[in-house]
């Protein structure tokens, strides 16, 4: 699930929500309770792990930089 960031209009009040991408938008801020919320345009920060993914699957010999991998001495 991915992390929405809200800005109240009336007090300025900022917080970050998980939400699923289908749940509808916040619109009452837990500070003041004036439904003045609105979404914030943010750039997203994760990483896919696990098999599956190009970081494990496609890169060869010395390119790979797994997640938690002991670096060598």
């Amino acid at each position: 699930m991915p992390l929405y960031d809200y800005q109240c209009g009336s007090c300025s009040h900022q917080m970050e929500v998980l939400q699923k991408i289908s749940a509808a938008p916040l619109t009452d801020c837990p500070a003041c309770q004036a439904p003045a919320l609105k979404k914030l345009i943010s750039a997203p920060g994760f990483r896919l792990g696990g098999t599956g993914w190009y970081e494990t699957d496609f890169k060869t010999g010395t390119k790979k930089n797994l997640a938690g991998a002991d670096k060598a001495d």
